[in-house]
């Protein structure tokens, strides 16, 4: 039921039209609104927000005992019964609203199924301006996962680029730790893109925090530290000393192989013999056993 009324929708006109039109049949009114008791409301225990800033919340608190709630909540009957509706979209309206110390509310009530209300939870949240990245990728990942949205539907009904709701998504792909910063605003969603590449992400992410480093300062961090490491040149030859060349010489003529000896003085040393190939491993066997 709930993936034939997604697909009737199309999440192609907005989250207005989404809630307006939502679980009501083809050319049904639109539903009015209707005023409840703050006390008739329950918060959805699903909500996938879960973070309410003190801050935000006092002045949208401010801004509704001055100009009253100009858009209404939308609620269903709450699965219990019992007279009360549980909240679908609107639980800041409703929480700033206590603190304003209003008593009630404007609501539109709709019949939702509970894989409606969590897709019309999760669309509003994606549109509240101080939702973190992390909160905003997880918005969207769920709605891909849960109701098979593409990006690109995704970007269409929430005028998003592709590649904006694309690069968001990526900072899944980040340890749990540098996740955690993001979320608490410790980094930025651009520090947090450069990081994605890094073979070390968790540590430069504390280095970026500490510092307070700027993006491009991240981004060229990252590339040093994922560039690849020259690789140790070998001991010059020339430093060995005329002798021990003329042996290498001498036994590499003799065994047809490439010799060499790296002396350490009195505390000894190594001579390394290259073959080439299975047969010259046989014949310097033959040789070293006495059988050549």
């Amino acid at each position: 039921m709930a993936e034939r009324k997604t697909d009737k929708r199309g999440l192609g006109r907005g989250l207005s039209a989404l809630m307006a039109d939502v679980a009501l049949a083809p050319d049904s009114p639109a539903p009015e609104s209707q005023r409840l008791p703050i006390e008739q409301l329950i918060p959805n225990p699903d909500q996938p927000r879960r973070d309410f800033s003190p801050e935000l919340l006092q002045q949208l608190a401010d801004s509704l005992r001055s100009r009253g709630v100009l858009q209404p909540l939308i609620v269903r009957p709450h699965p219990d019964g019992g007279g009360l509706y549980q909240i679908v979209a609107g639980e800041r309206r409703w929480r700033a609203a206590q603190i304003a110390q209003l008593h009630d509310l404007p609501v539109i009530v709709s019949d939702l199924t509970d894989a409606e209300v969590l897709e019309v939870a999760l669309i509003e949240n994606i549109q509240r301006a101080d939702l973190n990245a992390i909160e905003e990728a997880a918005s969207y990942r769920q709605l891909m996962d849960r109701f098979g949205h593409t990006q690109e539907k995704l970007a269409e009904a929430l005028n998003k680029s592709r590649s904006h709701i694309s690069n968001i998504l990526r900072l899944l792909n980040l340890p749990d730790p540098v996740q955690a910063m993001l979320r608490d605003n410790t980094l930025t969603a651009g520090h947090a893109r450069a990081l994605i590449t890094a073979p070390d992400p968790v540590s430069l992410a504390r280095k970026v925090a500490e510092r307070g480093l700027s993006v491009r300062e991240t981004e060229a961090m990252v590339r040093e530290q994922s560039a690849p490491k020259p690789e140790r040149m070998p001991r010059r030859e020339s430093s060995k000393d005329a002798d021990t060349r003329a042996i290498e010489s001498d036994l590499g003529a003799q065994l047809k192989m490439r010799v060499r000896i790296d002396h350490a003085g009195h505390d000894g040393g190594r001579m390394t013999i290259s073959y080439r190939d299975l047969d010259q491993l046989d014949r310097l066997c033959q040789l070293l056993g006495g059988t050549a």
